[in-house]
């Protein structure tokens, strides 16, 4: 496969060579961080300096009318069973569930029968290789927070370890005073001075890890590559023999947008016809209208991605190691629980984002059930339930005694921020385990409430609880259509 019509990243002088980037470079430096990682930040500090904001114009990002369906992928699985001994699952590993409240990696929680979002991964893959009688291997980018409780889970499953490493580092990047464009100070607790680059990042650690050079010696020609907490996101043969057959470089799995998706990141597409990722923070405030219309921007992106590595590999060294991503600049407080304290800003990118970059880059619709993340506790209540059942494959599947269509969805829960929000306070609330929402279309719970053990919600449920004290639902009981309150 060659694509000779990349255009490379101008690299710039090396970073300490620019005074306004130096404390930067001096202060990335002391932390150990890689030289590629530094003149990647650079490439995007640089712009920042510039004025630049990373909006991207509906002018530019236009909507999708039409692409591929998985649905006409037949006769590809042959192709894709060819291939499968030169392919990598890889899955992003990085996050700590701090939108759940929780300080560890999310992927350790115990999702379903017992077994945390990690176990279910490496079962996946190992149900896999036994079904195809392949040794596809599982790969992990972790941060340094989660890197030491994932490879002990990991460790569990010896047969996933082959001729790589088990997992890579992903960097962390300075944040930037709003005010002078300094790096941030804060010494009451130096670590958020600093925060992840965005999962654009996997691409310049696997440089500095050496994982693609070694992928590559190993003769491994395409990665699969997946957020841990989606469990959906599984290999599938269809979409790597369609990939692989039609040498196409960088694959995007999309999916239908719903009111549910309207602030993530959607598919558009350049006037020159080339596919792009925009995130809701590239939206020019005036255009967020437009941006969350889901019957304009008709896709989202999955971040399920497909990858053909000595593609990447080119692009990668014609840039002399920085990809080029698109900029996504977030103003936030230097200390997230402090809203007074100074603003800053995050330099991040997303993987979806090489969409713009690599040249021939397509996408592809799939089914809803290959994006099944949990994001918030509201998520992870309905994957507890009987919503969605795990195979004898590891696979999750919607429970067949559920009827909602077509097409089915699962039910939408809110729960209230006040007592559900971090996930010990929302585990507590569910001692005995979740209700049965399999004929739930949608639950809100207002207020402070504990369930009891087989609680069966059916229909479009508010539970309210306006008092002091909590309210509690005793065990074995069935809550229909309609308003429970405590009054």
């Amino acid at each position: 496969m060659e694509h000779t019509n990349q255009m490379p990243v101008v690299v710039d002088d090396l970073p300490e060579s620019d005074p306004a980037f130096a404390p930067f470079a001096q202060k990335m430096q002391a932390e150990g961080l890689p030289e590629v990682a530094i003149r990647t930040f650079a490439h995007y500090f640089r712009q920042l300096a510039k004025g630049e904001t990373g909006y991207i114009s509906g002018q530019i990002a236009q909507p999708v009318q039409q692409i591929h369906d998985y649905e006409e992928l037949y006769g590809y699985e042959l192709v894709g069973q060819d291939v499968l001994e030169r392919t990598v699952v890889i899955k992003l590993n990085g996050g700590l569930g701090t939108s759940m409240g929780m300080s560890g990696a999310k992927s350790l929680i115990e999702v379903k029968d017992g077994l945390t979002f990690l176990d279910i991964l490496a079962r996946q893959v190992m149900a896999s290789n036994l079904r195809t009688n392949r040794q596809v291997p599982l790969l992990v980018m972790n941060s340094f927070t989660t890197q030491e409780a994932t490879l002990k889970i990991l460790r569990r499953y010896p047969e996933l370890t082959g001729d790589i490493p088990v997992d890579f580092l992903q960097h962390k990047a300075p944040k930037v005073l709003v005010a002078d464009l300094s790096p941030a100070q804060w010494p009451t607790d130096p670590e958020k001075e600093w925060c992840p680059p965005g999962h654009g990042d996997i691409y310049t650690a696997m440089v500095t890890s050496g994982v693609l050079d070694k992928l590559l010696a190993a003769d491994y020609e395409y990665a699969f590559v997946s957020n841990s907490d989606n469990l959906g996101a599984m290999l599938d043969l269809r979409i790597l023999g369609y990939m692989a057959e039609l040498d196409i470089p960088f694959l995007m799995e999309v999916a239908f947008r719903t009111q549910a998706d309207r602030k993530g990141g959607h598919l558009a597409q350049r006037p020159d016809g080339q596919f792009m990722l925009r995130e809701i923070a590239q939206c020019p405030p005036e255009e967020l209208d437009a941006f969350q219309d889901v019957t304009t921007y008709k896709f989202f992106n999955t971040n399920n991605l497909w990858i053909h590595l000595p593609s990447l590999k080119r692009i990668l060294d014609a840039g002399a190691g920085v990809m080029g991503l698109p900029l996504i600049r977030n103003q936030k407080p230097v200390d997230p629980q402090d809203s007074t304290s100074p603003q800053v800003y995050q330099l991040e990118t997303a993987m979806g984002s090489a969409l713009s970059v690599i040249p021939g880059a397509q996408a592809i619709r799939v089914p809803r059930i290959r994006f099944l993340p949990v994001k918030k506790n509201n998520d992870l209540l309905v994957l507890w339930s009987d919503v969605y059942m795990l195979t004898k494959t590891y696979r999750l599947v919607m429970n067949p005694k559920r009827i909602s269509g077509p097409p089915r969805r699962p039910p939408i829960v809110e729960l209230d921020d006040r007592f559900y929000k971090n996930f010990n306070d929302m585990q507590s609330r569910f001692p005995s385990g979740p209700p049965s929402l399999v004929h739930c279309e949608h639950l809100r719970i207002v207020g402070d409430v504990y369930f009891g053990k087989d609680i069966t919600v059916r229909g479009d449920v508010t539970i309210v609880n306006e008092g002091k004290e909590a309210m509690r639902i005793e065990d074995g009981a069935v809550i229909e259509q309609g308003i429970l309150s405590n009054e």
